[in-house]
């Protein structure tokens, strides 16, 4: 770390960027706009699908859009909801709120920012083997045989970072005792009544323990007009690990996987007592929207927080791969592309001193990603399926109103570095 790295006049500085979803990509335009040589290495061999997920977007997100080259207005990136409403079992308004955002998948943001790299930057089937971080060089070695030397080299692979498992293997992501049900709807496939409900706004439903909410996104052809969006839906439930959790995870051939189970092979009966479960607890309308959604997955939700996010003299991680907060705040893109923003930023302003340049980024960086794990955690204290300390009961039971519900979740506000 304390070696002054100088790169030759001659070239360009290379960055080797490990993860091809959107820390990857933030980073590799990022680096490439500040003069750096990038090269996206992915291990899925074919094109990344995010399975539709929904995304918030917040103004930090729209910022670095525009600085990674990718000027796109608010209706090109997404749908714009006016605010917020929960509802009660029976269907009834318990609240509303003014509160202006934009909604967009995790496909129409990904597609934007890989529509921007070079194609010849970004090249599948790369899994990462090992890294070898040495003083004048850093090379990733990778499982196909192959290996690749560059200046700096990023983890930017997710909460299952191959990188962060080399370089730090005592840092884990924990399961946090409930689960995300998520799904998307055609919102043509919804009745009239749902529509006009929903598909206008950010919704809630909230039965004692669980937290439902969904909003409209783009299309499956990234239309944005009434009619042609999707609805997302969001569906927090607890699940222990040793009971509910192994039997969602144990999948139609017999095989319990350990915190991730891949949609097709989630068992009928499983999404069956989903279903009837949304029409015995859930406002109506997402009622409907849960029968209606073709294929729901799980997500188990995990807390990570990574003490260090320079690993070594010429290595390290951003975006889930060094933090992960439970999605109540909305914030994981937006703190992925901030993360990027930050690490172009600090190189940019120690040319030649590599060293200087990661300190300064994790100094910018590490106490925002604490901080956002720490208010995700204050959300979703009420899911839990253990409440174990006073702290916990108090945060509880302030984000179980729906006052706080609607005013705090995915917003900016409350995370305090």
């Amino acid at each position: 770390m304390g070696q002054r790295a100088a790169f030759p006049p001659a070239r360009p500085p290379r960055a080797l960027v490990v993860g091809g979803s959107m820390a990857g990509l933030f980073t590799a335009l990022l680096l490439a706009r500040a003069g750096w040589r990038v090269d996206v290495f992915e291990r899925v061999g074919t094109e990344l699908s995010g399975r539709g997920a929904g995304i918030v977007t917040h103004a930090e997100l729209f910022a670095v859009l525009q600085r990674a080259g990718i000027g796109r207005g608010e209706a090109e990136v997404g749908v714009r909801v006016e605010g917020r409403r929960v509802f009660s079992r029976e269907g009834g308004l318990v609240g509303e709120l003014a509160l202006p955002q934009v909604l967009t998948s995790w496909g129409r943001l990904y597609g934007l920012l890989r529509q921007a790299l070079p194609a010849e930057s970004y090249h599948h089937g790369r899994g990462l083997a090992r890294v070898v971080d040495e003083a004048g060089s850093v090379t990733a070695h990778f499982a196909d045989g192959g290996s690749e030397r560059g200046d700096l080299l990023v983890g930017a692979d997710g909460i299952a970072s191959s990188v962060r498992a080399q370089c730090a293997p005592a840092v884990a992501p924990a399961y946090v005792g409930y689960v995300a049900w998520r799904g998307l709807v055609d919102e043509a496939d919804l009745s009239d009544a749902t529509r006009a409900a929903l598909c206008d706004h950010f919704a809630f439903s909230l039965p004692d323990g669980e937290q439902m909410l969904g909003y409209p996104v783009a299309g499956a052809d990234e239309a944005t007009a009434r009619g042609r969006r999707r609805f997302n839906f969001v569906w927090y439930r607890p699940a222990a690990a040793d009971g509910a959790l192994r039997s969602l995870l144990t999948g139609t051939d017999g095989v319990t996987h350990a915190l991730s189970i891949p949609p097709n092979r989630i068992r009928p009966e499983v999404v069956a007592a989903l279903r009837r479960d949304a029409r015995r607890l859930l406002a109506p309308p997402f009622a409907e929207v849960v029968e209606r959604t073709p294929q729901p997955f799980i997500q188990a939700i995990q807390d990570l927080e990574a003490p260090r996010m320079v690993l070594g003299p010429r290595t390290v991680i951003l975006g889930d791969a060094a933090f992960v907060a439970r999605p109540h705040v909305g914030m994981g893109v937006t703190k992925a592309a901030g993360d990027a923003q930050a690490l172009a930023d600090a190189l940019a302003a120690n040319p030649g001193d590599l060293a200087a340049g990661l300190s300064a980024f994790e100094a910018a960086r590490l106490g925002f990603g604490a901080a956002v794990v720490r208010r995700a955690r204050e959300l979703g204290a009420y899911m839990q399926a253990q409440i174990l300390t006073p702290a916990e009961r108090a945060m509880a039971e302030r984000h179980r109103r729906p006052e706080a519900v609607m005013a705090e979740t995915a917003v900016a506000a409350g995370i305090a570095a």
